[in-house]
């Protein structure tokens, strides 16, 4: 009988390590009768990111940025439920790049579409997406597919804009920069190249003044307006300005999630 003592313990590793507000870890035995309020789709993308950092980052962060708030909300008691990150997001302004993987806009309406109808169909009425990556826009597949699930609330956001990143950060930037930089410095540490094999992320703006301002719009050309794909200078990135970012952005998003499954949808304004 010797083999009890050891089985035990492994269930209770599990048990104990098992989050029961990410779908991929959590399984049927645990939530079969469980009623989740809104469920959480991080949304990221597989690109280059400067010399330094990991095709992933994107994924990386909208997985742990998602798992952390959903902590938070989750133990304030809110029924939340992460679904699994969609690793490839919107890179037609990459092309040339290689292994950046594209995923247009077509696509991620259908696979959005597919996601609502299980989720229609079991009763979960909210959905979030977290996005964590500046090429996908889901406003208006969003405005679509709210004509075909009427009683659902749809909704997206972007966590990189949830705070002020001149409050925690000194330069200036919006891809593999010191916040990203910072970030997975102190997320996976182990994925990141030593900062002095970074490129310094100068990129080249706009001749159109129009576009400089930034009221028109028109994809970038990443080729041309970076030479190592990086937007910002990482130089002054630290694993401890990522840990404090990291905190604060959690915190933030985690109200939205707490408030997001308190909320009655047919009672949202005031």
């Amino acid at each position: 009988m010797g083999w009890i003592y050891p089985a035990c313990i492994n269930l209770y590793l599990i048990l104990y390590f098992m989050r029961p507000y990410i779908l991929a870890e959590t399984n049927w035995k645990e939530i079969q009768n469980q009623k989740f309020d809104v469920a959480i789709l991080p949304w990221g993308a597989t690109e280059a990111h400067n010399y330094h950092l990991p095709y992933g980052t994107d994924i990386l962060e909208a997985e742990y940025i998602a798992a952390e708030a959903a902590r938070k909300a989750w133990e304030a008691g809110a029924k939340v439920i992460v679904l699994p990150v969609i690793p490839f997001g919107v890179n037609t302004g990459q092309t040339d790049i290689l292994l950046d993987i594209n995923m247009s806009p077509s696509t991620q309406a259908a696979v959005l579409h597919d996601v609502l109808e299980v989720l229609n169909r079991q009763g979960i009425q909210k959905l979030l997406i977290l996005n964590s990556h500046g090429g996908n826009d889901f406003k208006t597949m969003l405005r679509e597919l709210g004509l075909k699930y009427p009683n659902m609330f749809l909704s997206s956001c972007n966590w990189f804009q949830a705070l002020n990143k001149a409050e925690f950060f000194e330069n200036a930037g919006d891809h593999a920069d010191e916040m990203e930089t910072s970030l997975i410095l102190h997320l996976r540490p182990d994925l990141v190249l030593p900062l002095e094999e970074a490129g310094e992320g100068r990129d080249k703006k706009p001749k159109i003044r129009a576009y400089r301002e930034g009221w028109a719009w028109a994809e970038r050309k990443w080729s041309q307006i970076s030479e190592d794909t990086g937007v910002g200078n990482p130089k002054k990135a630290t694993k401890e300005k990522g840990e404090r970012y990291f905190d604060a952005v959690t915190t933030k998003i985690s109200l939205l999630f707490t408030e997001l499954a308190d909320a009655k949808i047919d009672d949202l304004y005031e």
